[in-house]
């Protein structure tokens, strides 16, 4: 994976690939809709939200399926193929990257 053409589309790399590790195979991401409390559509991992950039930008590359709401509405979106090889796709780029490299791509993105 080229360190930065075929990674440059996506937002906060660093932070996308951290919810990708997070999710993993089992963990779903949920999503809880809503704009009658003004806050909009959110999107949490374990508890933490999402930034709305990476949740959007998964979800509209099919990185991401929904499936199937909990007991309280909220929806589960779990990874798809895609999703799953985006997110070893990533870890083996993370890995490629030096110390510096890493700062760099954590600090601008």
């Amino acid at each position: 994976m080229d360190t930065y053409s075929s990674t440059s589309l996506i937002p906060c790399r660093a932070q996308t690939l951290d919810v990708l590790r997070h999710m993993g195979t089992y963990r779903p991401m949920l999503m809880l809709r809503g704009s009658d409390d003004g806050y909009g559509t959110r999107w949490l991992l374990d508890g933490m939200q999402v930034q709305p950039g990476i949740a959007t930008y998964l979800m509209n590359g099919d990185f991401l399926v929904d499936s199937g709401a909990t007991e309280f509405g909220a929806r589960k979106l779990t990874l798809t193929e895609s999703g799953k090889r985006l997110r070893d796709n990533g870890v083996i780029w993370w890995e490629s990257l030096g110390y510096l490299e890493r700062l760099r791509v954590t600090i601008f993105g």
